[in-house]
Protein backbone atom coordinates (compact mmCIF):
# COMPACT_ATOMS: atom_id res chain seq x y z
CA UNK A 1 0.00 0.00 0.00
CA UNK A 2 1.24 3.76 -0.83
CA UNK A 3 0.39 5.66 1.89
CA UNK A 4 0.98 9.84 1.57
CA UNK A 5 1.78 12.65 4.22
CA UNK A 6 1.01 16.01 3.80
CA UNK A 7 1.86 18.35 6.67
CA UNK A 8 1.89 21.82 6.94
CA UNK A 9 3.25 24.32 10.20
CA UNK A 10 0.12 25.69 11.43
CA UNK A 11 -3.70 26.08 11.11
CA UNK A 12 -3.50 29.06 8.64
CA UNK A 13 -1.44 26.96 5.63
CA UNK A 14 -3.25 25.22 3.05
CA UNK A 15 -2.68 21.40 2.67
CA UNK A 16 -4.35 21.13 -0.57
CA UNK A 17 -0.56 21.56 -3.10
CA UNK A 18 0.71 18.57 -1.13
CA UNK A 19 -2.72 16.30 -1.56
CA UNK A 20 -2.88 16.70 -5.45
CA UNK A 21 1.00 15.71 -5.31
CA UNK A 22 0.46 12.90 -3.15
CA UNK A 23 -2.83 11.92 -5.48
CA UNK A 24 -1.41 12.16 -8.72
CA UNK A 25 1.52 9.84 -6.99
CA UNK A 26 -1.55 7.50 -6.66
CA UNK A 27 -1.15 7.02 -2.81
CA UNK A 28 -3.95 4.43 -1.65
CA UNK A 29 -4.52 7.10 1.67
CA UNK A 30 -3.19 10.37 2.69
CA UNK A 31 -2.56 11.23 6.55
CA UNK A 32 -2.92 15.31 7.07
CA UNK A 33 -2.27 17.19 10.29
CA UNK A 34 -1.47 21.18 10.17
CA UNK A 35 1.28 21.19 13.78
CA UNK A 36 5.12 22.26 13.87
CA UNK A 37 6.99 19.23 12.81
CA UNK A 38 9.87 20.39 15.49
CA UNK A 39 8.80 17.47 17.30
CA UNK A 40 7.92 14.14 16.33
CA UNK A 41 6.31 13.31 19.27
CA UNK A 42 3.63 15.95 18.62
CA UNK A 43 2.16 14.87 15.41
CA UNK A 44 -0.57 12.23 16.13
CA UNK A 45 -0.83 12.12 12.33
CA UNK A 46 2.52 10.80 11.06
CA UNK A 47 2.60 8.20 14.29
CA UNK A 48 -0.35 6.91 13.48
CA UNK A 49 1.08 6.69 10.36
CA UNK A 50 4.51 4.90 11.41
CA UNK A 51 2.20 2.50 13.12
CA UNK A 52 -0.38 1.74 10.36
CA UNK A 53 2.67 1.26 7.53
CA UNK A 54 3.76 -2.86 7.08
CA UNK A 55 6.47 -4.78 5.60
CA UNK A 56 6.16 -3.88 1.53
CA UNK A 57 4.22 -0.47 1.61
CA UNK A 58 5.28 2.71 0.37
CA UNK A 59 5.47 6.43 2.71
CA UNK A 60 5.36 8.94 0.10
CA UNK A 61 5.80 12.70 1.27
CA UNK A 62 6.30 16.32 -1.37
CA UNK A 63 9.49 17.40 0.68
CA UNK A 64 11.90 16.04 3.41
CA UNK A 65 11.41 18.82 5.98
CA UNK A 66 7.35 18.10 5.55
CA UNK A 67 8.73 14.39 6.60
CA UNK A 68 11.58 15.79 9.58
CA UNK A 69 13.22 18.60 10.84
CA UNK A 70 16.32 17.28 11.88
CA UNK A 71 18.71 14.95 10.67
CA UNK A 72 18.46 12.90 14.02
CA UNK A 73 14.69 12.19 13.29
CA UNK A 74 15.02 12.08 9.81
CA UNK A 75 17.88 8.93 9.84
CA UNK A 76 15.78 7.60 13.24
CA UNK A 77 12.55 7.56 11.63
CA UNK A 78 14.15 6.39 7.81
CA UNK A 79 15.75 3.41 10.31
CA UNK A 80 12.56 2.21 11.66
CA UNK A 81 10.90 1.94 7.99
CA UNK A 82 14.08 0.62 6.70
CA UNK A 83 13.57 -2.31 9.59
CA UNK A 84 9.72 -2.84 9.24
CA UNK A 85 10.29 -3.00 5.23
CA UNK A 86 8.83 0.16 4.28
CA UNK A 87 10.29 2.67 1.60
CA UNK A 88 10.09 6.51 1.28
CA UNK A 89 9.86 8.80 -1.50
CA UNK A 90 10.31 12.15 -1.38
CA UNK A 91 9.38 13.85 -4.45
CA UNK A 92 10.32 17.05 -4.84
CA UNK A 93 14.38 16.95 -3.63
CA UNK A 94 15.51 19.60 -6.06
CA UNK A 95 12.95 18.61 -8.88
CA UNK A 96 14.26 14.91 -8.37
CA UNK A 97 12.50 12.00 -6.53
CA UNK A 98 14.94 10.14 -3.94
CA UNK A 99 13.91 6.44 -3.24
CA UNK A 100 15.47 5.13 -0.27
CA UNK A 101 14.59 1.75 -0.92
CA UNK A 102 17.76 2.40 -3.41
CA UNK A 103 21.64 2.96 -1.74
CA UNK A 104 21.54 6.13 -3.73
CA UNK A 105 18.32 6.96 -2.28
CA UNK A 106 19.71 6.37 1.13
CA UNK A 107 22.70 8.69 0.78
CA UNK A 108 20.96 12.06 -0.54
CA UNK A 109 18.04 11.45 2.16
CA UNK A 110 21.25 11.79 5.22
CA UNK A 111 23.55 14.51 3.32
CA UNK A 112 19.54 16.39 2.66
CA UNK A 113 18.47 16.02 6.29
CA UNK A 114 21.92 17.20 7.27
CA UNK A 115 21.12 20.51 5.41
CA UNK A 116 17.84 20.95 5.76
CA UNK A 117 19.18 21.01 10.23
CA UNK A 118 21.74 23.28 9.24
CA UNK A 119 19.35 25.63 7.62
CA UNK A 120 16.99 25.48 10.45
CA UNK A 121 19.80 26.03 12.89
CA UNK A 122 20.66 28.72 11.32
CA UNK A 123 17.35 30.77 11.37
CA UNK A 124 17.51 30.04 14.69
CA UNK A 125 21.05 32.16 14.93
CA UNK A 126 20.08 34.88 13.03
CA UNK A 127 17.07 35.61 14.79
CA UNK A 128 18.58 35.05 18.01
CA UNK A 129 21.49 37.77 16.71
CA UNK A 130 18.59 40.29 15.49
CA UNK A 131 17.20 40.24 18.76
CA UNK A 132 20.50 40.84 20.25
CA UNK A 133 20.86 43.87 17.81
CA UNK A 134 17.24 45.40 18.80
CA UNK A 135 18.21 45.14 22.37
CA UNK A 136 20.91 46.91 22.06
CA UNK A 137 19.35 49.44 19.97
CA UNK A 138 16.44 49.34 23.12
CA UNK A 139 13.70 48.31 21.12
CA UNK A 140 13.58 44.87 21.93
CA UNK A 141 11.22 45.01 25.23
CA UNK A 142 10.78 40.81 25.18
CA UNK A 143 7.04 39.63 25.43
CA UNK A 144 4.58 42.03 27.62
CA UNK A 145 4.00 40.85 30.67
CA UNK A 146 1.48 39.29 31.71
CA UNK A 147 1.35 39.93 35.10
CA UNK A 148 1.50 43.65 36.08
CA UNK A 149 0.71 45.09 39.29
CA UNK A 150 -2.10 46.89 38.60
CA UNK A 151 -3.54 42.69 37.79
CA UNK A 152 -6.22 42.01 40.16
CA UNK A 153 -6.14 38.37 40.59
CA UNK A 154 -2.31 39.05 41.00
CA UNK A 155 -2.71 41.89 44.00
CA UNK A 156 -5.42 39.45 45.63
CA UNK A 157 -3.03 36.23 45.57
CA UNK A 158 -0.36 38.83 47.38
CA UNK A 159 -2.89 40.22 49.69
CA UNK A 160 -3.52 36.64 50.73
CA UNK A 161 0.14 35.69 50.67
CA UNK A 162 0.99 38.63 52.99
CA UNK A 163 -1.73 37.74 55.34
CA UNK A 164 -1.09 33.98 55.66
CA UNK A 165 -0.43 33.77 59.01
CA UNK A 166 -4.21 35.21 59.58
CA UNK A 167 -6.18 33.93 56.94
CA UNK A 168 -4.25 30.21 57.57
CA UNK A 169 -4.35 29.58 53.81
CA UNK A 170 -1.16 27.79 52.28
CA UNK A 171 0.47 28.98 49.27
CA UNK A 172 -1.39 26.41 47.16
CA UNK A 173 -4.51 27.09 48.46
CA UNK A 174 -3.78 30.98 47.52
CA UNK A 175 -2.30 29.03 43.76
CA UNK A 176 -5.65 27.29 43.58
CA UNK A 177 -8.13 29.95 44.30
CA UNK A 178 -6.28 32.64 42.12
CA UNK A 179 -4.82 30.63 39.44
CA UNK A 180 -1.55 32.30 39.97
CA UNK A 181 1.36 30.39 39.42
CA UNK A 182 3.73 29.41 42.62
CA UNK A 183 6.56 31.01 41.06
CA UNK A 184 4.84 34.28 39.83
CA UNK A 185 3.48 34.61 43.50
CA UNK A 186 6.96 34.58 44.60
CA UNK A 187 8.20 36.56 42.04
CA UNK A 188 5.50 39.07 42.28
CA UNK A 189 6.05 39.63 45.89
CA UNK A 190 10.08 40.40 46.14
CA UNK A 191 9.68 42.88 42.89
CA UNK A 192 6.24 45.10 44.11
CA UNK A 193 6.93 45.28 48.08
Amino acid sequence: MKYGYARVSSTSQDLSVQIKQLEENNCDYIFKEKISGRNRDNRPEFNKLLETVKEGDTLVVTKLDRFARSTKDALNTIEYLNEKGVGLIVLNMGGDKIDTTTPIGKLLVTVLSGIAEFEADMIKERQMEGIALAKQRGVYKGRPKKYTENHKGLQYALKLFRERDKNKMTVNDICEITKISRATLYRANKEIL
